[in-house]
C-alpha cells in the first residue's frame, strides 16, 4: 500500500511536470512571431513591423509581437490578455471579411492605444531620459511624467511598432509659391449678391463662395427626434440675414498659403529674465504631420486651433479687402438645412441609418442615400475626402455634414437657445468653449444630424502637447475638426 502511494505521488509529480512543460512549450509557440502572423488578418502587419525602429535597434534588439501587444509575462494580467487577444484575432481570421475592415481607422491613435500595453513599453524603456535625448524629447517625457495617468506612449510614438512613412514629420512640407503658374493680380470684385470665386492676389489660389439668401427657419430639434440631446432645444424661430459661405471647408491649399505668408517662425527657445518664452507672432509648426499622411491639396485643413482659424479669417480679410469670419451657429444651421427640415437635408432619419447593437454585425442598413451626401464612419475608411466626393445640399454647399467638424463663432452654452435673441443670434457673450457643428468622417448617423451640437475640448485636444504654454496654433490630439468661412454682405 505504501509503495502504491509512492508510485501515485510520483505519477502525479511526473504528470505535473509534463503538463507544465507542455504548457511552457504551448506558451512559447503561441507567443512566436510566426504564430501571430499565421492568423493575423492585418494585410501589412509583418512588413510594417520590419520597417519600424523596434525591429532592429542600434543595440541589435528585436521587439517581438508579444513584447508590445501583451503585458509583461511576469504580471498578473498576462494570461487574460493573451487569451482575449488570441480569441479576438481568431474570430477575425475565421469570420470577418478582412477587405471590409477599416485599416486606416485601426491605425489611428484612438485605436492603437487599445492594442499596446504601456506597461510593456516601460518594461523595456526603463529610463525616460537616456543619453543623447533631444531637448524636445526631454520636454515631452517630462510632460508624460506629469500626465502619466492620461497619456499613453502611443500618443507620441504611434509608428515605432508599425512604420508608416506617410505619417513622418512633414510639418515643413508646406506649399511653395508657384513659379510657373498664372497668378491672380487682384481679389474678386463682387457687386451683386450672387455666387463668386474668390481669388487671392499674388497667388494662384482660389475658392468658391455661395450666396445664402436671408430667411427664417426653425432652429434646433423637436423633443421627439431620435438621438436628440437636451442642448438642441427648445426649438425657436430664427431670422438670418443674407451672407456668403464657402462652398467647401477651407482646404490645405488655402490654409498652407496663410501658414507660409504669415511666416514659419518655429518654437522660440529664447527666454526673458522671468523665464517666460519670447512671444511668437506667426504660426508655429506642428508636431508630426498635420494631414496624418492623407495628403493635402483640396482636402480639408485639420488640427488647427480655433485661434488659428480666426487668424486665418483675419489674414484672408486683409488679403481680399472683404470681411471674412467664421459662421455663427445660427448661420451654420440655416445654411445646412437649406430650407429643409428633419434630421438631414436629404431624405431619411438617423434611426433608419444608425447601426446599434450586436445585430449590426449581421444586418446592414441601406446607406446608399446618406453616403451620397456625407463622408462619415460608414464610408470614409477612416480619413477625410475631397469636396467632389459628395453631392451638395440644396444651397450648393458640400460637406456641411461629415468630413470634418466645423468651428462656429459662438461660445457654447447648453441653454443658448432659450437665452439669445431670435434675429441674427450670435450666441452667449462669453464662455470657456466654442461651438462645433456638422460631425466628421468619424461620426455615425446619429452624430451627423443637423441639430446636433458639439464643443471644443482644448484640454483633451492638446493632451500630448508638452509645451508650456500649449500651442496657440495646433491641436496635438484632434484630427477631425476644420472650418469654413463666411463673408458678410
Amino acid at each position: 500500500m505504501r509503495r502504491s502511494r509512492k508510485l501515485l505521488i510520483l505519477s502525479v509529480f511526473v504528470a505535473g511536470l509534463a503538463v507544465a512543460w507542455t504548457g511552457h512549450l504551448f506558451m512559447d509557440y503561441t507567443s512566436s512571431n510566426a504564430f501571430c502572423a499565421s492568423c493575423h488578418v492585418h494585410p501589412h502587419a509583418t512588413t510594417s513591423w520590419k520597417q519600424g525602429p523596434h525591429f532592429d535597434t542600434q543595440s541589435g534588439f528585436v521587439a517581438n509581437c508579444v513584447d508590445c501587444h501583451l503585458p509583461p509575462p511576469d504580471t498578473s494580467g498576462f494570461l487574460v490578455a493573451k487569451a482575449s487577444s488570441g480569441a479576438r484575432d481568431a474570430w477575425g481570421f475565421l469570420f470577418k471579411d478582412t477587405d471590409a475592415i477599416n485599416w486606416e481607422a485601426k491605425a489611428q491613435r484612438s485605436e492603437a492605444v487599445k492594442h499596446v500595453f504601456k506597461s510593456s513599453c516601460l518594461h523595456c524603456h526603463q529610463t525616460l531620459f537616456p543619453r543623447g535625448i533631444s531637448t524636445e524629447g526631454a520636454d515631452a517625457h517630462l510632460h508624460y511624467e506629469r500626465k502619466a495617468d492620461e497619456i499613453h506612449c502611443i500618443n507620441c510614438h504611434i509608428d515605432v511598432g508599425h512604420f508608416r512613412s506617410e505619417r513622418e514629420n512633414a510639418a515643413s512640407a508646406v506649399l511653395s509659391m508657384p513659379t510657373e503658374r498664372t497668378l491672380y493680380t487682384e481679389a474678386a470684385v463682387v457687386t451683386v449678391f450672387e455666387d463668386y470665386r474668390e481669388t487671392i492676389p499674388g497667388t494662384d489660389v482660389d475658392f468658391e463662395m455661395v450666396a445664402i439668401p436671408g430667411g427664417s427657419f426653425l432652429m434646433g430639434s423637436p423633443a421627439d427626434e431620435a438621438y436628440r440631446n437636451e442642448d438642441e432645444g427648445p426649438q425657436r424661430q430664427v431670422d438670418v440675414a443674407p451672407f456668403w459661405m464657402g462652398k467647401a471647408e477651407v482646404s490645405w491649399r488655402e490654409y498652407e498659403l496663410f501658414f507660409q505668408q504669415k511666416g514659419i517662425e518655429g518654437r522660440s527657445t529664447d527666454r526673458i529674465p522671468d523665464g517666460k518664452v519670447v512671444a511668437v507672432t506667426g504660426p508655429t509648426p506642428p508636431y508630426g504631420n498635420p494631414d496624418q499622411g492623407w495628403g493635402r491639396g483640396n482636402l480639408p485643413a485639420i488640427t488647427m486651433t480655433f485661434y488659428a482659424a480666426q487668424k486665418y479669417c483675419q489674414w484672408l480679410s486683409r488679403k481680399t479687402g472683404k470681411k471674412y469670419r467664421l459662421p455663427t451657429e445660427a448661420e451654420w444651421e440655416y445654411a445646412s438645412r437649406a430650407n429643409t427640415s428633419g434630421d438631414y437635408f436629404f431624405e431619411g432619419e438617423a434611426d433608419s441609418y444608425q447601426q446599434d447593437g450586436w445585430f449590426s454585425s449581421f444586418f446592414s442598413a441601406d446607406t446608399a442615400i446618406i453616403n451620397r451626401y456625407v463622408i462619415s464612419s460608414l464610408n470614409s475608411n477612416g480619413r477625410t475626402r475631397s469636396p467632389g466626393a459628395v453631392v451638395a445640399n440644396p444651397f450648393g454647399l458640400v460637406n456641411m455634414l461629415g468630413n470634418v467638424r466645423e468651428f462656429c463663432l459662438d461660445f457654447y452654452n447648453a441653454d443658448a437657445y432659450s437665452l439669445s435673441h431670435a434675429s441674427n443670434p450670435d450666441g452667449p457673450a462669453s464662455g470657456e468653449t466654442r461651438v462645433i457643428r456638422g460631425g466628421s468622417y468619424r461620426s455615425d448617423p446619429a452624430e451627423l444630424r443637423i441639430a446636433r451640437r458639439d464643443k471644443t475640448d482644448k484640454d483633451a485636444w492638446q493632451r500630448t502637447d508638452p509645451q508650456i504654454p500649449k500651442s496657440l496654433w495646433w491641436y496635438s490630439d484632434c484630427i477631425d475638426v476644420g472650418f469654413r468661412v463666411v463673408c458678410e454682405e
